[in-house]
């Protein structure tokens, strides 16, 4: 038996980033062709196939002719919702391509007797029994474990697939330490293989009255962070015979290329210069490029690195996509302040004392008379169109007296 277990697709992610937005999609098709070209029995897909309930028609017209030819090669997919599948109408695109034939949901859910009851499916080519349960925003799928009826899971014959859309409290990554996640003991026993989604981390163990439990990761990573650790996405291609064995598939759409710059104590030309070095020294043809900065810089701010020369090197050197962090990038040029707590007006003021030094006396009191201009509210019984008069008025009186 020859399967295929991928998960996180999150087809249609990275809309803020057009150059970016089509790698979900290029990884998932890129992985479906590695399965048709392996000739898998069939796929396994734990959750997040799209990065959204109701994806956008492009991302959502390539998938479905790819899952098209899937199943014209006769390889069925079975499925089970993501977190970011589900909707609280309770109605996903996944129920319209598993109506059109294209997968199988196995994870349909019943109560009976305060008990959640799934039916296995059984593959018709290799007579595995495949089920699962969705992932819920928020780790909420929790309930759907407490109330499961294990026994009639543990229960069936044969070789035995548990689809699971969650993070397993025992085998959580140090990164996400802090996660909603699902204790093993909720889980049903005796299963052969676990096929896990949710923790954008690929791991696997085989563990005693279990079975063997992988996470293949991200089709694609989904974030600037998940680019630095992971680099590209992956799947899992999976031999079942006397024992399990796993082939972790890389899918490297782009290459990913890292620059971290601790810029503490460097001028903003000196982290431009720092940059650009780098930028010239290295070929990046068609690379993802990812600069991290941190630190406090001098003698200026952090508006006044060029970003947009220093793209343009990047850019000239092959790149075909620069993204930025610099969310721990500060400068001097105010420093650390801190406040207590209480109303919004001695904050305010608060502030302003402790940025004395760096203001004149005449912006200290422009920017706090600006302040409550700005804090102003709208009169009982005062029109719309007054107040906004009251308002343009007082800004008026406030910038006519600023000299420039």
């Amino acid at each position: 038996m020859l399967f295929a277990h991928m998960s996180d697709c999150h087809i249609g992610s990275w809309q803020r980033h057009p150059k970016l937005s089509g790698a979900s999609t290029a990884a998932f098709k890129q992985a479906m062709d590695i399965c048709i070209q392996r000739n898998v029995d069939f796929i396994l897909i734990s959750g997040d196939l799209f990065d959204t309930a109701v994806p956008n028609v492009d991302s959502l017209k390539e998938a479905v002719l790819k899952l098209k030819q899937v199943k014209d090669s006769g390889i069925p997919v079975y499925v089970i919702p993501g977190s970011h599948d589900y909707s609280h109408s309770g109605r996903t695109m996944l129920d319209v391509l598993e109506g059109a034939g294209l997968f199988v949901n196995v994870s349909k859910i019943r109560e009976a007797g305060g008990k959640i009851t799934v039916e296995l499916a059984e593959d018709a080519k290799t007579g595995a029994k495949i089920v699962g349960l969705p992932g819920l925003k928020g780790g909420l799928e929790k309930s759907y474990y407490l109330d499961l009826f294990r026994e009639q899971l543990e229960a069936a014959e044969g070789f035995k697939i548990f689809m699971l859309h969650s993070g397993i409290e025992e085998f959580k990554p140090p990164h996400l330490e802090q996660m909603e996640a699902i204790p093993l003991a909720f889980f049903p026993k005796g299963f052969n293989y676990y096929a896990a989604g949710h923790i954008h981390h690929q791991f696997s163990a085989r563990v005693k009255d279990y079975g063997l439990i992988a996470f293949p990761g991200p089709g694609f990573p989904n974030s600037f962070d998940e680019l630095e650790r992971l680099g590209h996405g992956g799947f899992y291609i999976v031999e079942a015979a006397d024992e399990i064995k796993l082939e972790h598939v890389p899918l490297r759409v782009h290459n990913f290329a890292s620059f971290k710059l601790d810029c503490t104590g460097l001028s903003p030309r000196e982290v431009e210069a720092a940059i650009l070095k780098y930028a010239s020294a290295n070929n990046f043809e068609g690379a993802i490029v990812g600069l991290r900065l941190s630190g406090t810089i001098k003698g200026g701010r952090t508006s006044e690195i060029r970003f947009r020369e220093i793209f343009e090197s990047f850019h000239s050197a092959g790149a075909y996509c620069i993204l930025k962090n610099a969310h721990s990038l500060s400068s001097e040029f105010f420093e650390e302040v801190k406040v207590q707590s209480g109303s919004v007006e001695d904050i305010e003021s608060d502030l302003i004392i402790q940025h004395a030094g760096k203001l004149s006396a005449s912006d200290a009191a422009f920017t706090k008379s600006l302040l409550s201009a700005l804090s102003a509210e709208k009169e009982e019984g005062e029109r719309q169109a007054d107040f906004e008069s009251r308002l343009m008025a007082d800004f008026d009186r406030l910038l006519s007296g600023l000299k420039l």
